[in-house]
Order: structure tokens, then sequence, then C-alpha cells
């Protein structure tokens, strides 16, 4: 398990929630290769609205359709360990959006309980 503080890389993908790797959603298969290598963690967050290169609308409003809601998924580690995850990512996105950003760690661990007297 990585122990992640200081200056680390965040990698955020932008996907469609209805996006699919051999019959299975791309966001399961991105996040369970993050893990096989060894990420500090990756989380998905669901969009409510959205639109991508296309301009189409995708969005959760009880009139609207879709089944193709954008997700964004964030895994945050080291430079390196990053930038050797991305050629996974080259052999996965077909359509898509990766954004690299440096961000600054602050890791917070099963403080116990503080009792005043």
């Amino acid at each position: 398990m990585t122990r992640l503080t200081g200056t680390a890389l965040r990698l955020t993908i932008f996907i469609g929630e209805g996006d699919l790797w051999h019959h299975k959603p791309l966001l399961t298969e991105i996040v369970h290769r993050a893990q096989q290598a060894g990420l500090a963690g990756a989380s998905v967050f669901r969009g409510i609205e959205g639109f991508g290169a296309s301009s189409l609308i995708h969005t959760t409003r009880l009139l609207s359709l879709s089944t193709d809601l954008p997700v964004a998924i964030i895994i945050i580690d080291t430079a390196e360990r990053i930038h050797a995850f991305l050629p996974q990512l080259d052999e996965l996105i077909g359509e898509g959006l990766v954004i690299l950003d440096e961000v600054e760690v602050i890791r917070y661990v099963g403080r116990e309980s503080v009792t005043t007297k």
C-alpha cells in the first residue's frame, strides 16, 4: 500500500458512464487496473449533467433518457507511478479527456479520539 504525503500528481479521467471495455463498464476496468498497478487509490464520481466533444448534453433530469452520464475517475499518486500507468489508458480509452495536475497531499489516518479533562 502506498502511503502518500507531500507533492503528488492527480490523474482525472473524464468518460461516459456507458463506455464499455469488453462488455464491462470502462470505469470498472480503469479502477481495477489502477488497483493492480498498486496506485494509492481511485475514486469515481458520477456527474448529474454535462457534455463533451459531441456537444450533446447528458443529464439525470426526469424527462431525459440519458444513460451515458459523465463520470470522473480521480487517481492520486507519485508522478512516477501515474506516468507509468498512462499507457494502460492509451489502450482503454477511445474517447474521453485526461487531465494531470500537481497537488499537495495531506493525509489523515485514524487519529485516536481526543479526551478532555
